[in-house]
């Protein structure tokens, strides 16, 4: 049902994830996701762990970013605990899950990002490599000691949206990660990975807008327009879609 606010927003509403709660019981999140949203000409929404009434929620909004974050809890893909895992944070697993499994039934426009996207394959039936330098090295750092971003290049497949979206096939990404998908759902397709052989991006084949990549696209946005297009691209759909 549309209200009368909906009716007169100008711009989408698009609706980021934030982390869980910290050791002072707050919700935060890196500004970086909503600066990148207001540059697109969204209006940001932060959605904390713990929502129960996601379809309340998706009825307000017109677009969502599913941010990074913390690592997603082992047992709900199969894995196993590495001593590298942390930021585990049941009530995020639990919400974000439910939040994904929502959006991609819904075909809701949506941009994951990092652990975003890892919820999104999980979600789907597919699963994650417990910690990245244990299956293929070092020679390309996917984050640096003890957790830091770090730029590295990533080539997508020609044939994606992403590709569409990003106007190249050859990026600069931000990496700040030790996961990635391991074995990928049967719903998504691989359209992007590093020079090491990890998958960088997936999408949706079936959904009308998904796509997750691996990389922090917020944390260049500002300096790479190629980054900044794919929360453009988000935007304008969630505009294309409003009720």
């Amino acid at each position: 049902m549309t209200t009368p606010l909906q009716n007169s927003r100008s711009a989408p509403l698009i609706g980021i994830t934030t982390y869980g709660r910290d050791e002072g019981n707050r919700f935060t999140l890196p500004g970086e996701y909503v600066d990148a949203v207001r540059r697109a000409g969204g209006i940001p929404l932060l959605i904390a762990p713990g929502e129960s009434q996601v379809d309340d929620v998706l009825a307000i909004l017109d677009g969502l970013v599913l941010a990074g974050g913390g690592d997603l809890c082992p047992s709900l893909y199969g894995g196993s605990m590495h001593e590298s895992i942390y930021m585990v944070d049941s009530e995020r697993d639990s919400s974000e899950l439910e939040l994904a499994r929502t959006i991609i039934e819904a075909g809701f426009p949506t941009l994951a990002i990092c652990r975003g996207a890892q919820l999104v394959n999980i979600a789907l039936g597919g699963n994650l490599h417990e910690h990245l330098p244990d299956v293929v090295g070092e020679e390309i750092l996917h984050r640096l000691p003890p957790r830091e971003p770090v730029e590295h290049q990533v080539t997508i497949d020609a044939d994606s949206r992403l590709a569409a979206v990003m106007g190249e096939t050859d990026v600069s990404t931000a990496s700040w990660h030790h996961q990635a998908i391991r074995d990928v759902a049967p719903a998504l397709t691989v359209t992007a990975r590093a020079p090491d052989g990890t998958i960088e991006a997936v999408e949706a084949r079936e959904h009308p807008w998904l796509l997750a990549v691996q990389w922090h696209p917020e944390l260049t946005a500002a300096r790479d327009a190629h980054q900044q297009r794919l929360f453009n691209a988000l935007v304008e759909k969630a505009q294309q879609t409003e009720p």
